[in-house]
C-alpha cells in the first residue's frame, strides 16, 4: 500500500481527480489517498492557498498527485505551483511530449523530453517596486542549480536510452546568467562522452521546433524558457488537455497536469482527464509499479485510438464519466 498526497486543485481538478482516482482503484494499485485541497477556496477559508498542512503532507508521503490551481494574473496571491516547488526544492520540471494514438496533429514524430530548471530564473518571481512607473525583475542563475538541473537531464537520457541533450539559452544578450547556465551544462557534458550534446537560442529553438520537431531530443532549460517551450511542445502533440509534467526533487516528487483549472467549465462533466492521468501514469513508474503503469497507459491508448469515447476537446461528445468508464473497460 503506497501513501499518496492527493491535491484535487480547483476549477476543473476535483472532476478530473475523481475519474482518474477512479482509473487508478481499477487498475489495482493500492494507494492510500491522503486528499489536501489547495488553491483559491483555500485561500477565502483558511487565509492562504496553500496552508503548511499540504507541504507537511507532502513531506510525509513523498509523493503527491495535483491537480490544477488557479493562479491570479497580474493580482493575488503568488503561484501555488511555484510555492509547492520552492518548499519542496522541486528542481526539475520533465514535461515529456509523444504523438497520441487517435490524436491528429500536423507531425506524427513528436518524441521530445523538457526538462526544466523549476526554481530560479525570472519564473520565480522574484520582483521590486521601485515607483509607481518602475518594477524590475531578478533573473537568478547560479551554478549550483544549472549544475544539478544539467546533470539530472543527462542522467534521465541515459536510463530512457536518449541520444541527445541540447541546452536551451538566450546567452548571446543575457551573456552572465544564460552564460553561467551554459557554462555548468558544457562541464557536466563531459561526464557523459556516449551523449550527444547540441546548443541553441531559445527563439532560434521555437522557429525549428514548428518546423521539424523530430530533429530533437532531450532539452535542459532554464525556469522561464522551459516553461514557454513545454507548452509549444504540447501544441505539437494536440494541446495542453494532453500534456503531462512532473516536479521532482531529491526526497519527494509531485505530478501534475500541464494545463490550468479551467473555471469557466467547472461542474459540467465536460472537462479531458488525460493529462492529469498520464501524469498519473508517469507517478505509477516513480513508485516502480512499471507492470500496472503499462497497463494504465494501454488501456488509455486503445481508448484514444479507438475514438468511440471521447471528450469534447478531442472531437467527441463524451462526458468526463464516460471517458473515465471507457478507460476502465479497457484496462486488461
Amino acid at each position: 500500500m503506497y501513501s499518496v498526497t492527493l491535491i484535487n486543485g480547483d476549477g476543473i481538478g476535483p472532476e478530473i481527480t475523481d475519474a482518474v482516482v477512479k482509473i487508478l482503484d481499477a487498475s489495482g494499485i493500492k494507494i492510500n489517498w491522503d486528499l489536501q485541497s489547495a488553491g483559491a477556496d483555500v485561500a477565502l477559508s483558511e487565509g492562504e492557498p496553500l496552508p503548511k498542512r499540504v507541504i507537511d503532507s507532502v513531506k510525509k508521503n513523498k509523493v503527491a498527485l495535483k491537480a490544477p490551481v488557479t493562479t491570479p494574473i497580474g493580482k493575488g496571491f503568488r503561484s501555488v505551483n511555484v510555492q509547492l516547488r520552492r518548499e519542496l526544492d522541486l528542481f526539475a520540471n520533465l514535461r515529456p511530449a509523444k504523438n497520441l494514438p487517435g490524436i491528429k496533429t500536423p507531425f506524427d514524430n513528436v518524441d521530445l523530453i523538457v526538462v526544466r530548471e523549476n526554481t530560479e530564473d525570472l519564473y520565480a518571481g522574484i520582483e521590486n517596486k521601485i515607483n509607481d512607473d518602475r518594477v524590475e525583475g531578478i533573473k537568478l542563475i547560479t551554478r549550483q542549480g544549472s549544475k544539478r538541473i544539467c546533470k539530472w537531464a543527462f542522467d534521465y537520457a541515459q536510463k530512457n536510452n536518449r541520444s541527445e541533450v541540447c541546452a536551451v539559452t538566450k546567452a548571446n544578450i543575457c551573456k552572465l546568467s544564460d552564460g553561467l547556465f551554459l557554462e555548468c551544462f558544457r562541464e557536466v557534458s563531459k561526464e557523459y562522452p556516449n551523449i550527444k550534446t547540441r546548443e541553441i537560442l531559445v527563439d532560434n529553438l521555437c522557429m525549428q521546433l514548428v518546423q521539424n520537431p523530430s530533429q530533437f531530443d532531450v532539452f535542459v532549460l532554464p525556469n522561464l524558457y522551459g516553461d514557454i517551450v513545454s507548452d509549444l511542445c504540447a501544441g505539437l502533440i494536440g494541446g495542453l488537455g494532453v500534456a503531462q509534467g512532473a516536479n521532482i526533487g531529491q526526497n519527494c516528487a509531485v505530478f501534475e497536469p500541464v494545463h490550468g483549472s479551467a473555471p469557466d467549465i467547472k461542474g459540467q462533466n465536460i472537462a479531458n482527464p488525460t493529462a492529469l492521468l498520464l501524469s498519473a501514469i508517469e507517478m505509477v513508474k516513480y513508485l516502480g509499479e512499471f507492470e500496472i503503469a503499462n497497463k494504465i497507459q494501454k488501456a488509455l491508448f486503445k481508448t484514444l485510438g479507438e475514438g468511440k469515447v471521447l471528450t469534447r476537446d478531442l472531437g467527441g461528445q463524451a462526458k468526463t464519466t464516460e471517458f473515465r468508464d471507457e478507460i476502465i473497460k479497457n484496462l486488461e
